[in-house]
């Protein structure tokens, strides 16, 4: 039966797993030197209060499904989830409706299009797939509750279960995400014409803004990866936070379609089911392995962290990470994730 750890446990705990041994920990010092002088990209402004974030910052972790963790540089530094909320609230909704009626909402077609392209597929009119801003806006208006605050706290709890921790939004990106997002109110009203999403379209975009404005690091994006490295059941606190026969509906998802319009070369390149956010962290997933978080807030032209994708290609080539190898790598990067024996 699973449980909550409590605050002061949880420490403990981490604090048991930080002091393992690890060769994967002087590798990510190794790449944490390699790419901190790189100053390709730009912070995202088009949210202003993304545009305070520092483009020095950069944060490696990685969590196994074991529990142990390896991390280094920035990775307590906080910042808001943004895109990378959008495979586990359609997990959610994938638990409040089951895979047909979602799925008669929402594709799972990559687009090639921009995240927030104002675009839903000719033949069915549903937005593409989920990971696109159309698609999480649907899935955030699938999401079940009496009221608005039920519906809000149900999604806050949810995240919770993934990291481990009770989690915060960020105010002010919120306050800043709802007065500047005239253009995911227009892809709002836009499905609700085609009777994609319901009357309560507002609500529903106010609870999109908040869970991309929801407090994490880049310790939580690798717990909430090692999650669903371990069939939905957090690692960590041994709570399981998803069906574990969903799990592979989100790892899909993320693999064909989680880094924006570079799905496609990020899928022939890396091979790894991820999803970027705009706020600058990557979480990536190696079933049943362990989950990676990145946090580098320095975005390419397509909105994905520069940092984090070359480290995320670089350890997929050097650990044959890659879900295609004819000889998966994963399993040997988890055995140098183990614990020393001394």
């Amino acid at each position: 039966m699973s449980h909550q750890t409590s605050g002061n446990e949880l420490d403990a705990l981490l604090n048991k797993m930080k002091s393992a041994v690890s060769p994967v920990r002087g590798i990510l010092r190794e790449l944490h030197e390699k790419f901190l002088p790189t100053l390709d990209g730009k912070v995202a402004d088009y949210i202003p209060e993304l545009a305070k974030a520092d483009p020095r910052w950069f944060g490696i972790s990685i969590v196994t499904r074991h529990g142990q963790f390896v991390e280094v540089g920035d990775f307590r530094q906080m910042f808001t989830i943004q895109s990378i909320s959008k495979p586990f609230v359609f997990g959610l909704a994938l638990e409040d409706h089951g895979r047909d009626d979602v799925m008669r909402r929402v594709g799972v077609e990559p687009t090639g299009e921009a995240f927030n392209a104002i675009v839903l597929d000719e033949s069915s009119n549903r937005p593409f797939n989920p990971m696109v801003n159309s698609g999480a806006i649907a899935t955030a208006d699938l999401i079940k509750g009496r009221d608005f605050p039920e519906r809000v706290s149900r999604m806050i709890a949810m995240f919770g279960r993934y990291c481990g921790r009770q989690v915060h939004l960020d105010n002010t990106v919120f306050m800043s995400e709802r007065l500047t997002g005239h253009r995911n109110r227009a892809i709002g009203h836009l499905m609700l014409n085609f009777g994609m999403v319901g009357e309560r379209i507002e609500d529903s975009l106010e609870l999109y803004f908040q869970q991309c404005s929801i407090q994490v690091n880049c310790h939580d994006l690798a717990v909430m990866g090692a999650t669903l490295a371990n069939g939905g059941v957090n690692p960590i606190t041994g709570e399981r936070a998803i069906e574990a026969r969903y799990v592979k509906d989100l790892l899909s998802v993320m693999l064909t379609c989680g880094m924006y319009d570079y799905a496609g070369e990020w899928a022939y390149r890396v091979g790894i089911p991820a999803k970027s956010g705009v706020g600058g962290g990557i979480v990536a997933v190696l079933p049943g392995v362990a989950g990676i978080g990145i946090f580098s807030p320095a975005l390419d032209p397509k909105g994905n962290s520069v940092r984090g994708l070359k480290v995320c290609e670089e350890l997929s080539t050097r650990f044959g990470l890659h879900a295609f190898e004819s000889t998966p790598g994963a399993e040997s990067l988890l055995a140098e994730l183990q614990p020393s024996s001394r």
